[in-house]
């Protein structure tokens, strides 16, 4: 599949946000975190930023943006329309929450059942976004259930990173917030490694006989292709990465969005301050830019099954 920069960005950048929201509410409402105004800010700030930043570059993949309000209609049977749904949704509890968290400085009452409905919001949302593509059979790569788990762990993980150097930042250091991200990257990187030697081992059962509907004749190759110039299906769904690529970039991926940020995360269990400031932030940076190589790859790995009228022998 073609990776689409603006797609890239919207998972990525929201999956952090409803990350660090998903935090702040849990972790708030349990009186973890101090109900403190510019800490509060700050917090709500960054978060809703990350999602609202990432949910309008979503739009620019769309052929005819100001269509896109019409796919809030379809919640009953469109995974895309139920992530916008629960996108507006999650507004409403978290604008609620950081009216309390940041006028009134507290988490306590009401505010307390804003927390858990902002954190459910933000764990559907995600889910609902990773269905989008979990759900499409056309393509083996990610109709499986790794994707989902994937996603949500990967929110939490970056969101986590966050969180530590937004603590740190206001000179809240808490060993258990540091042990928090340590143990989401870890549960990330087993499910991504999990993922990928499915991806190795997997079988390529969809081919050119079974999309035919020759299987019975033998092999069956086409005499001549659908198209005689490349068109929007070879541009979107023929994009292929080598394999020695993709090793390279899976890699990248591992260094780069699981074990570096968690290395620099450990150092602050040892040297907290403006040490562990520097390192907090030197993990948000590897962890973005690690999470994007990744999602990059997700689209690049992925095969739709209509490349098989276009000369591919199995998917």
């Amino acid at each position: 599949m073609h990776p689409a920069y603006s797609v890239i960005f919207f998972t990525t950048s929201s999956g952090a946000g409803y990350g660090l929201l998903f935090l702040l509410a849990i972790l708030g409402a349990l009186g973890l975190l101090p109900a403190e105004r510019w800490f509060g800010l700050a917090g709500f700030a960054i978060a809703l930023g990350l999602i609202s930043g990432g949910l309008l570059s979503s739009t620019f993949h769309l052929g005819h943006p100001e269509r896109s309000w019409r796919a809030f209609s379809q919640w009953r049977s469109s995974w895309l329309s139920r992530e916008g749904v629960l996108a507006v949704f999650t507004y409403v509890p978290s604008g609620v929450l950081a009216i309390g968290w940041i006028y009134f400085e507290t988490t306590s009452s009401v505010w307390n059942l804003m927390a858990w409905l902002t954190a459910f919001f933000s764990v559907a949302t995600v889910y609902s976004t990773a269905m989008i593509y979990a759900s499409l059979k056309t393509i083996p790569q990610w109709h499986n259930g790794l994707v989902p788990p994937v996603f949500l762990f990967l929110a939490l993980a970056t969101g986590a990173v966050l969180l530590n150097f937004l603590m740190l930042a206001f000179g809240i250091w808490q060993a258990w917030a540091v042990m928090i991200a340590i143990a989401a990257l870890l549960a990330a990187l087993a499910l991504k490694l999990k993922y990928w030697a499915f991806l190795n081992t997997r079988s390529r059962e969809h081919t050119v006989e079974s999309a035919t509907g020759l299987k019975q004749f033998g092999n069956v190759r086409p005499l001549d292709p659908p198209h005689t110039a490349p068109n929007y299906l070879n541009k979107e769904m023929g994009y292929a990465i080598a394999r020695r690529h993709s090793e390279r970039l899976r890699r990248h991926v591992l260094t780069l969005c699981f074990i570096t940020p968690a290395l620099l995360l450990a150092l602050i269990l040892v040297l907290p301050g403006m040490f562990g400031l520097f390192a907090a932030g030197a993990a948000v940076i590897a962890s973005a830019t690690g999470v994007v190589i990744e999602r990059w790859l997700l689209f690049a790995d992925a095969e739709h099954v209509v490349n098989l009228y276009y000369g591919r022998e199995a998917i």
